[in-house]
């Protein structure tokens, strides 16, 4: 019987044995986490063909064994975390489910967790318990202040202050779900979030350009736009189809936000500045206007956001690129969608930012914040989108991709998923080391903001 209260810091002998099933990304993250707050007893596998270069990359990093398979790690472990993409959860469980060890504690790391919980429900042994979780940020974002879900399913409180325990050294933020709100509450921050980046890498690759090296999208929110775009792209894409394909409400926001996007550039073609004025306001009160009008915003100001922009463009030697001057006009489609989707759809996006907001989620709706809550900007960007045709190509091909990610995810076909990531992933790798550590300064100055 593991102590509710045990800690890295108590004798070895009395540690729990803590068993990883599956050592991604998000695996390995954990184990390392783990492994650096003292815990001495971390079992972990992979796929069996994966054993010796799995013993040999952990050989010296302190309290992790690696074992041949799930059967090995489930016999001995006091705490289970299948980390497994939601696509095999039913199967990777059905295989090791049944050799639990008896009163274990099983937990999964799936960002999808209907699934998860048919599996658990259906192969694992009535004797063992089941409190979920679920870290809401990357493999490469310091878990520190971030929010961590924990579902109290299948289990007495005993159970989950163990679960508790083990994870306090990640020094996140605990958030108390069930498995039904949770992905409803994912939904509602990743789905049509990633969505409008996906959609933009998708479009700009297709015009076989870098647009914010040839001096288009630098500065402030553009430069907020891609980063997070290229960070999406350089993450493995089954983070992003699971929830997209699996997740019931993830598919119908990204169908609205598909058709908010379209809507808008049509009111765009034929010149009705007043029609497109008067929507975009009432989205803007929609979502914006119960928001408390103390709450500090989040977005950080263009000169600091101009610190991270990506490409070397040649201002950039001579100080900010958009400096004291306003920035380039912008019809900012993308974020006029994101509102627009979100009124439609009666989501008030900062319901969930305290709750569970993912560091991209907590930009995008800061750079949002920051367009709709200036009526000068949200009338720039009105009017640009009117009568300025600089970027209409470009609002083109992004109404295209936005269309074509929507029809992507309502086939519900995970391989075409994966097809059509890696075609616009392939056109950005040579991108990504810059804007994987660019990106990463930025999270981390946006969230202490």
């Amino acid at each position: 019987m593991v102590r509710t209260n045990i800690s890295p810091n108590d004798p070895p002998e009395e540690h729990p044995t803590i068993g990883l099933i599956g050592m991604g990304a998000m695996g390995a993250m954990y184990a390392m986490q783990l492994s650096k707050a003292g815990w001495k007893k971390i079992s972990v596998c992979d796929l069996p063909d994966k054993f010796d270069s799995l013993k040999l990359q952990y050989a010296d990093v302190p309290g992790i064994t690696v074992h041949p398979d799930g059967h090995a790690v489930s016999r001995i472990s006091d705490f289970i975390m299948y980390s497994v993409e939601a696509e095999y959860i039913d199967r990777v469980v059905a295989q090791y489910g049944p050799s639990t060890k008896v009163g274990a504690i099983v937990s999964g790391q799936t960002s999808v967790k209907a699934p998860e919980k048919h599996a658990f429900e259906k192969y694992l042994p009535p004797d063992v318990h089941i409190v979920s979780l679920h870290s809401l940020h990357g493999p490469t974002v310091s878990p520190e202040g971030q929010p961590l879900v924990l579902i109290q399913h299948r289990a007495p409180d005993s159970s989950l202050h163990v679960v508790e325990s083990l994870f306090r050294c990640f020094g996140s933020r605990f958030v108390y779900l069930t498995y039904e709100d949770h992905d409803l509450v994912t939904a509602n921050v990743q789905a049509v979030t990633h969505a409008a980046f996906l959609t933009m890498g998708t479009a700009w690759a297709s015009q076989r350009a870098y647009p914010w090296e040839q001096g288009q999208y630098v500065g402030g929110i553009e430069t907020v736009k891609v980063n997070i775009m290229l960070r999406i792209y350089a993450n493995k894409w089954h983070v992003y189809a699971g929830l997209a394909i699996l997740n019931p409400s993830a598919r119908i926001q990204i169908d609205q936000y598909a058709s908010s996007a379209s809507a808008l550039f049509k009111l765009m073609l034929a010149g009705d500045e007043q029609a497109l004025r008067t929507r975009i306001y009432d989205a803007r009160e929609q979502v914006f206007g119960t928001v408390n009008a103390h709450r500090a915003p989040i977005f950080l100001t263009e000169d600091v956001l101009d610190q991270f922009t990506i490409g070397g463009h040649p201002k950039l030697n001579n100080g900010s690129p958009t400096g004291s001057s306003a920035p380039p006009s912008n019809s900012h489609l993308a974020l006029l969608a994101m509102v627009d989707c979100w009124a439609h759809l009666r989501i008030q996006p900062f319901d969930h930012l305290d709750l569970a907001a993912t560091p991209i989620f907590r930009m995008w709706i800061g750079v949002a914040e920051y367009l709709f809550r200036s009526p000068k900007r949200l009338d720039s960007a009105i009017r640009s989108a009117v009568y300025d045709v600089t970027h209409r190509s470009d609002d083109l091909e992004f109404v295209i991709a936005a269309r074509g990610w929507s029809q992507c995810v309502s086939f519900g076909s995970l391989e075409l998923y994966k097809r059509r990531f890696l075609e616009t992933a392939s056109f950005f790798e040579s991108r990504f080391e810059e804007a994987s550590a660019i990106g990463s300064e930025m999270i981390k100055a946006i969230s202490q903001s």
